[in-house]
């Protein structure tokens, strides 16, 4: 961690984080960028962009096997980048983490290379309602490879899990649980820990989907009790194509492996090949060498301002974007779960998501508009898509009032503001 990070991290508050990311000094369609789209993507501290750019400039080589210097150099920086991941997940061991380009990737690893190896005809596999399709779409294409059984956890009208229906779905046939610890379309927090207990007591398997959570909270996988944890780097302030997969040690090394290539061998002949140990197995061919590292650089950041901190600061400013946007005339939210993080979801009366999110691009606010890769969520709510506003440590109140100002433009352009609901 550098000093100058930690220098920074103890002077001031996260009011003055802003200046630390070159992109939201830029002017969008000559007003000032008020970014509110960080569920989908985070902006990136120019100690990120500096790192990807040193990398380049002075450590470019090609990790493992190589016997000069500079290939061991860029090797110990890609493996410090593993140990960054494992600190910031708290995991047991830094041969428990596998890069990936991102979530989609390691939850797809999970269910091709321990799913489809491990189920059968009849077996279950149990999610949310409010799951990304990164999660829904992988073990579809497990159940039709191996005749194993989707069951789904419904949810209450506030974005919740309906009481009682995550237990009843549990039973001997259950033998994964595959859930996300925030969800992108409502921010809802789910109970992990809890629902793992539950799962492991019928002996089932748990990945949960960190994507929306390690950017706003503390993640320590061994307190929660996952089997395998996966996340983006994009969505922690670090490169896109970058990502991790957590999976406990054990699991990893009866898995076989999911690509073939470079890398992740030990030998390999015409009539056969043997594999390397976990993670290297995991990690055919060249790998973004230069991510790994930005990304490290990207928990470094986080770390030394604190995840509790940041974690405090989004509170704040997703309680009053709650109740500023909340007491809009014609305004609805969806996802008004106890336990929220970060994600504000809403419709406006008589201007469709899509249309809001053009009113507002054009008053400097960058929101997401649409079904946010959560469709059956959508349909359980009835709703085609949302607005959604997500917030990141940059944020501040200001950027609360833009948004509530851009939506009263919209109302008037529409001619609904003062409406009732």
């Amino acid at each position: 961690m550098s000093a100058v990070i930690q220098q920074q991290a103890t002077a001031g508050g996260l009011e003055a984080r802003a200046a630390d990311f070159p992109i939201l000094a830029r002017p969008v369609r000559g007003r000032r960028l008020v970014y509110l789209d960080n569920g989908a993507t985070t902006q990136k501290p120019e100690q990120v962009i500096e790192a990807e750019r040193a990398f380049y400039r002075e450590a470019n080589a090609n990790i493992h096997r190589g016997v000069h210097w500079l290939s061991q150099h860029a090797t110990d920086l890609y493996e410090l980048a593993r140990e960054r991941v494992r600190g910031l997940l708290n995991a047991a061991h830094a041969d428990e983490i596998v890069f990936t380009r991102g979530t989609t990737e390691a939850i797809n690893l999970v269910a091709q290379s321990w799913a489809r190896t491990q189920l059968k005809p009849g077996d279950e596999i149990v999610l949310t309602t409010m799951e990304h399709h990164s999660n829904i779409v992988p073990w579809q294409l497990v159940c039709e490879q191996t005749g194993a059984v989707l069951k789904v956890v419904p949810i209450t009208d506030a974005g919740e899990l309906e009481p009682g229906a995550y237990e009843a779905l549990l039973g001997e046939r259950t033998r994964l649980v595959a859930l996300v610890h925030v969800s992108n379309a409502l921010g809802t927090v789910n109970p992990v820990r809890e629902m793992v207990e539950r799962a492991h007591a019928v002996g089932a398997i748990v990945l949960v989907d960190g994507a929306q959570a390690v950017a706003h909270q503390p993640v320590d996988v061994q307190a929660l009790g996952c089997d395998f944890y996966a996340f983006s780097g994009h969505k922690l302030y670090g490169p896109t194509g970058t990502g991790a997969l957590y999976g406990r040690r054990e699991l990893l090394a009866a898995m076989p492996p999911w690509q073939g290539g470079g890398d992740m061998i030990r030998t390999v002949a015409f009539e056969g090949s043997s594999f390397a140990e976990p993670p290297q197995r995991f990690e055919a061919g060249t790998p973004n060498i230069a991510g790994a590292v930005g990304l490290a650089a990207a928990i470094d950041y986080v770390q030394a301002i604190g995840l509790e901190r940041i974690a405090a600061h989004e509170h704040a400013l997703l309680e009053r974007a709650t109740a500023a946007v909340g007491d809009i005339p014609g305004v609805r939210l969806i996802g008004t779960a106890r336990h929220k993080a970060s994600i504000l979801s809403f419709l406006v009366d008589r201007i469709h998501p899509h249309d809001l999110g053009t009113i507002l691009d054009a008053e400097g606010v960058a929101i997401r508009a649409g079904h946010h890769c959560a469709m059956p969520l959508m349909t359980r709510f009835g709703i085609p898509g949302t607005a959604r506003a997500s917030f990141a440590l940059y944020n501040d109140e200001a950027d609360v009032d833009a948004l509530v100002a851009a939506i009263h433009k919209g109302q008037d352009l529409f001619g609904t503001r003062g409406a009732t609901r």
